[in-house]
C-alpha cells in the first residue's frame, strides 16, 4: 500500500476493503449456512483500519473524548495516524487489545428526560469499525429487504415510504411496536449464538465478546458492568 501520499494510500486502502467486502457478501450470499473462519486477519489488516479510522476520523464524534481523553484531532497531533494505527495492529496481531471502559453520558431528549449513552475511546471505535466492515457484508445477506434498521443506504424515510406505498393501494393498518431499551436488555450470550453462527473465527468472536464485557464508567467514577446491560453502548461509526 502506498503510505507516501495520505490521500492516495485512502483510496487504495478503500478500494481493497470494497473488492474483500464484496467477496464476503457474495459468499455468504451464495452459502446461507456458511461460517467464516479466518475474519480476524482482516480486522487487523492496514487497509481495513485506516479505512476505519477515515470513518471515525470523519464523524461529529471524532470530537468528544472517550476515558483516556483521547480525541481524533488530539492523535493526529500529538502521535500520527500512521504511528497510531500501527500500535493498535500490533496489540491486535498480539492478542493484547483490551477495549477500555465507555464513558457514559447524559444526552436530553424531548420531554425533559435524559438518554445515557456510552463513549468509546477513538481507539476502540476505530477497531469497532474494522469489525464492522468485516462483519457487515456477511451479516447483509441475511437481512430481507424489508428491513431497514441500522443498515447501509437504508433509513426510516425509506421505511416510511414504504409503509406509504402499500397503504395507498391495498393495506389498511400498519402496526408500530417498539423494543423498550433494546441495547439495553439484549442477551449478549443470545447474541454471540447469533454471530457465532455466521463467523466461526474465534478470535473475532473473542473480540465481539470483549467489547460487550467493556463496561461503562460512570460519572462518579464508578465502573457498570456491561453485561447487567444498564447503559446504552454508543458505537460513534454508525
Amino acid at each position: 500500500m502506498n503510505t507516501g501520499d495520505p490521500v492516495e494510500a485512502l483510496r487504495e486502502a478503500e478500494r481493497r476493503v470494497l473488492d474483500i467486502q464484496t467477496k464476503l457478501h457474495r459468499w455468504a450470499s451464495d452459502g446461507p449456512h456458511r461460517r467464516f473462519d479466518d475474519l480476524y486477519n482482516l480486522v487487523c489488516d492496514p487497509a481495513f483500519l485506516l479505512v476505519a479510522w477515515d470513518r471515525v476520523r470523519g464523524n461529529k464524534g471524532a470530537r468528544t473524548a472517550g476515558v483516556d481523553g483521547a480525541t481524533a484531532r488530539y492523535i493526529e497531533a500529538e502521535r500520527g495516524v500512521e504511528g497510531f494505527l500501527a500500535e493498535l495492529r500490533d496489540e491486535l496481531k498480539a492478542r493484547t487489545f483490551r477495549p477500555l471502559p465507555a464513558r457514559r453520558r447524559a444526552i436530553p431528549k424531548v420531554g425533559g428526560k435524559v438518554r445515557y449513552l456510552g463513549i468509546s475511546t477513538v481507539r476502540d471505535r476505530v477497531v469497532q469499525a474494522s469489525l464492522k466492515l468485516v462483519l457487515e457484508p456477511i451479516f447483509e445477506a441475511d437481512f430481507l429487504p424489508c428491513s431497514y434498521g441500522f443498515r447501509p443506504n437504508r433509513r426510516a424515510h425509506d421505511a416510511v415510504a414504504e409503509i406509504h406505498h402499500f397503504a395507498s393501494r391495498s393495506y389498511e393498518w400498519v402496526v408500530e411496536g417498539d423494543i423498550k431499551a433494546c441495547f439495553d436488555e439484549i442477551s449478549h450470550p443470545a447474541l454471540m449464538d447469533r454471530v457465532g453462527r455466521r463467523v466461526g473465527d474465534k478470535r473475532v468472536l473473542v473480540l465481539v465478546k470483549a467489547f460487550l464485557k467493556a463496561g461503562v464508567l460512570a460519572e462518579d467514577g464508578t465502573l457498570a458492568d456491561a453485561l447487567k446491560k444498564k447503559w446504552l453502548i454508543w458505537i460513534d461509526h454508525q
